[in-house]
């Protein structure tokens, strides 16, 4: 078990977002989480990585933990690589190993060709590879995307669902949210959120 949530409840006033909501994450799994906009998904996802704190309920994570949010937390003055290296010192990755680990991602996910470019010269969907690779150099046990394929083209989309195939098999546990699944088959379980229910 990598994750498990308990009886989460999240209140705005008397706005109740979250409503005893209760799930776990088994290794080697890849769960989705639908709803609307609007629904409470990322809430949820910034409970459980710790940002925000349920008015009720706990949640039990296990092993390193890469999160990719919705909107890209970039600083438009630096460039890709530049980027690398920050994140890098931050998780405590070593020089060589954070040099292999983004010359994968870069490589993989084709924007190589912009390593050395600054973030605002960047397209959207460029700068969701590297929001996402920011949250894989971590080499994560359990991985949560939200909203990860915003501005992907197909190609980009096509080569993320293969790196997600390939960390499932090494044992990682991949959390993905979205107000739409549209590949259901390479998911182990979906979960809806409505009206603050997790079913």
């Amino acid at each position: 078990m990598i994750l498990k949530a308990e009886h989460i409840s999240k209140s705005f006033g008397s706005n109740k977002v979250l409503k005893d909501i209760s799930f776990q994450l088994d290794t080697s799994t890849i769960t989705g989480i639908v709803g609307e906009n609007g629904s409470g998904k990322s809430i949820l996802m910034e409970i459980i990585v710790g940002i925000r704190k349920p008015n009720n309920g706990n949640v039990n994570r296990n092993g390193r933990i890469g999160y990719c949010p919705q909107r890209a937390l970039l600083f438009p003055h630096l460039t890709v690589q530049e980027h690398f290296r920050y994140f890098s010192i931050a998780y405590g990755i070593n020089n060589e190993l954070a040099y292999e680990l983004s010359e994968e991602l870069l490589k993989h996910f084709n924007f190589k060709k912009y390593e050395h470019e600054k973030i605002k010269n960047l397209s959207g969907g460029t700068q969701q590879k590297l929001n996402l690779s920011i949250a894989l150099i971590k080499k994560p046990d359990l991985l949560i995307l939200d909203e990860p394929y915003n501005g992907f083209d197909w190609d980009t989309y096509q080569k993320f669902w293969n790196y997600s195939a390939k960390l499932r098999n090494q044992g990682c546990a991949i959390l993905i949210v979205s107000h739409l699944l549209s590949d259901k088959e390479k998911l182990d379980h979906i979960y809806n959120l409505e009206n603050g229910i997790l079913e």
